[in-house]
């Protein structure tokens, strides 16, 4: 840490110092161009100023509508989106319920074949015993005849 000795304040010392920065060489200062102002965009429609609104509470009323103003557009930008995102929604929807037409119609489709299928297999199973019956009984009748032969 530097040891530094501070000097106790000296008001004698004040009109010096006042007197030597007044002696000083002035900055040079350079006036700044400001570009011209634009006339503020108009209030929106749905509001108009009071004739007894002071200058600084029409300034101020318009500052506020204009932030609620943009706030509003970009509420709406929102809803755009939201708009967006209903219409995908219906061509998902639309899309489904063809689908889901195209899913009832395989399982109908499904369902008749399985029909088939099992008349079909009982169909079979039922020559099948008709056959095994009829072989049953024309070995009966072998049997039977070969018996009176040897007989």
């Amino acid at each position: 840490m530097r040891n530094s000795v501070v000097k106790p304040f000296d008001v004698s010392r004040l009109e010096d110092d006042v007197r030597d920065l007044a002696q000083q060489k002035p900055p040079h200062v350079q006036a700044v161009e400001h570009p011209p102002r634009t006339a503020a965009p108009p209030v929106p429609e749905y509001v108009n100023h009071r004739d007894d609104a002071t200058e600084i509470g029409k300034l101020s009323a318009e500052a506020v509508i204009k932030e609620y103003e943009e706030t509003a557009k970009e509420i709406e930008a929102v809803g755009e989106v939201v708009k967006d995102m209903v219409q995908r929604c219906d061509q998902l929807t639309a899309s489904a319920s063809s689908m889901l037409k195209d899913i009832r119609a395989t399982a109908a489709l499904y369902r008749k074949e399985g029909k088939r299928m099992f008349q079909e297999i009982e169909t079979c199973s039922s020559t099948t015993e008709e056959v095994r019956r009829l072989c049953e009984s024309f070995r009966d009748k072998l049997v039977t005849r070969a018996d009176e032969r040897a007989t």
